[in-house]
Formats: C-alpha cells, structure tokens, sequence
C-alpha cells in the first residue's frame, strides 16, 4: 500500500476485494453511459462554474466522442481516464462496477487493507512514523498502536513521513489529534449548495459558524457534505498526546486527505513540513453508479483550509523545501 490513488474517501485498490460482482459489459451501450456520466458530473459537481471552462467542455465532447468508439469495457474505461489526465480538477475516475455505489461505500467504511498502512520505526529516540494510506480502519489502529509505543518510550521527536501518501479518508483523525493540545478548526468543505447561493468562498466567520462535523465515517460524510451548505473540520486532542516537536515530511505525491493532515499539523503549529509541495488534488469525492456497469467517481466537495486557503491546485508548502528524497536526513538533523 505504499502508493494510494488519488481519491479522498474513496480506494479504488480496494474495490476488488468487494467480490467480483460486475458482468461482463462488453456490449454496454458506450455513448449512454458518456451521456449519463456528463450527466451525474453537471448535476453533482461542487462548482457548476467551473464546468462553463473550455478546458471542461473539451473533456465533456471527448466523452461522447469517446463513447461512439469505444468497443470495450477497457477501451471505455481507459480512454476516458486518459481525457482525465491533466484534467481542470481532480478526483474524477471511472472505473468498473464491483456492486452499487451504495454497497462499495459500505465496505469501505469498515475496509481493512491489511496492515501496513502505518509503520514506527526508531533513529534513537527519534520516532518515525511513516503513513502510507489514509483508507482502512488498521491504518487507523497502527496509528493509535505507534502513539502509545511513541508515549511509552518518550521520544524526543516525531518525524511524519507522508511522502509517499496519495490520500483515502479518515485516518487522518488520528494521526492528527495525538499531537494537538488543544482543538484546532482545520477548514471547511464547500459544496455544490453553498456555490449555487456564493461568488465567494466561505470567510472564516461562514465556517465557523456551522457546527463541528463529527460523524468520520464514509457514508455519512458523503451524505452531510451534499446536504449541507459547509462541512467544518475541528481536530481535537486525543490520548496519549505528544507533545515533542514534530517533523512532516513531504512529496509532489503527497495528496487528498495526505494534504489535509500536513496542512493541519502546520497550521497548528505543531509540525514543520519538510519536503516538496503537495500534489494540490484536495477535494471531496463520491462513487456513482453509470449504466452498463460502471462506477464514476467526481468531487461532489471542495475544502478549504482556515490557515492556508484553498489547498486544490495550490498544495501544502512546505516549511523547509528540499527534495523529497532528501527529507529524512533533514528532518533527523534538526
């Protein structure tokens, strides 16, 4: 698991282990299912604004184009993530269908990718903890586990090591909160009802003015953030709390929810962030179901960080800039 997709709440590694439960579709009806994917993005995206730039509409025609030609699951699939490659925003795929978009969320929420989402390993007392995916509720456990050893043995320093973390979703709490004194009011996500009645992102009075959101699992997240106008993300403290200092190092593959830890462990002030930028691919996504067997996934949120701003297309900067693999080094040094 050390290279994760690009998807916030959302693994599609892990689809295959819900059952191989898709028929085949090779005869699916390829320019249906481009019409109805144009479809779910134009009536689900959290921006329609931004489906008004060419750079959309081009994507959007290489769909329909894309569905008169394509003559097989995987010609369809793959021509179409390929228009996604350099597309205006991210956390858009396609993908086969291993159940229905309800089934596939349920699983994930209480999906267990195996171990090794999370690993501590030690320079001394310097404790290092390298998190590779935010998905599966082991990740979630290791991250616990390694705080209690990190508690017990009174390290010095924590070093985070998220250079190679392309998102998932909730073990970001965890990893988080161990370090935090105090609550801290991370951002906010802002989806399509909030833009349909906005010009303007959400001032830091719009956000807090909504209640903390609180449920941290997946299927109640996607339910809340397309209800709801805002989705305010608060951090609290959690037992054992270290309260060393705290070293974040980072990649250009950092990204998603990865994004979102780094940018609260620095906006908090309780980490410095060593490394490259961030990938800047920090939005909210959700799995719908397309006929003739298909799941497409799209960012039904946007998020915005209350310290650093909007993180999609811009990333977490780090602290101290460096080349990825020279991160370690530093991060011991200091």
């Amino acid at each position: 698991m050390k290279k994760t997709a690009v998807i916030v709440l959302a693994a599609f590694a892990a689809l295959a282990l819900a059952g191989a439960r898709a028929e085949d579709t090779a005869s699916a009806d390829y320019p249906a299912a481009a019409r109805a994917i144009n479809a779910l993005m134009r009536a689900h995206h959290y921006n329609p604004a931004e489906l008004a730039a060419p750079a959309y509409a081009k994507i959007e025609a290489g769909a329909i184009a894309l569905g008169e030609t394509a003559q097989s699951d995987e010609e369809f699939i793959g021509g179409y993530n390929a228009l996604w490659k350099d597309g205006p925003f991210s956390h858009v795929r396609l993908a086969k269908a291993q159940g229905t978009a309800d089934e596939l969320a349920a699983y994930l929420d209480g999906l267990r990718i195996g171990g090794g989402g999370a690993t501590l390993e030690w320079a001394d007392e310097t404790a290092v903890l390298t998190v590779n995916t935010m998905m599966g509720l082991d990740t979630i456990e290791e991250i616990d586990t390694a705080y209690d050893e990190v508690a017990e043995r009174g390290a010095d320093k924590l070093i985070i090591d998220l250079r190679e973390n392309g998102g998932g979703a909730f073990a970001v709490l965890p990893l988080v909160s161990h370090v935090l004194a105090a609550p801290y009011e991370a951002g906010v996500f802002v989806a399509r009802a909030w833009n349909a009645e906005h010009d303007a992102p959400p001032t830091r009075k719009d956000a807090l003015g909504v209640e903390p959101w609180e449920g941290w699992s997946i299927v109640a997240f996607w339910r809340d953030v397309q209800t709801n106008m805002l989705t305010r993300i608060r951090f609290s403290p959690t037992e054992p709390v270290f309260a060393g200092p705290v070293y974040v190092l980072t990649s250009a593959k950092t990204a998603s929810a990865a994004e979102m830890a780094a940018d609260a462990l620095q906006g908090s002030g309780r980490a410095t962030i060593i490394g490259e930028q961030t990938a800047g691919k920090m939005l909210s996504q959700k799995m719908f179901d397309v006929p003739g067997g298909f799941h497409l996934s799209l960012p039904i949120a946007d998020y915005y960080s209350l310290a650093a701003g909007r993180i999609e297309g811009a990333g977490v900067r780090p602290d101290i800039p460096a080349p990825a693999a020279d991160a370690m080094d530093i991060a011991k040094a200091q």
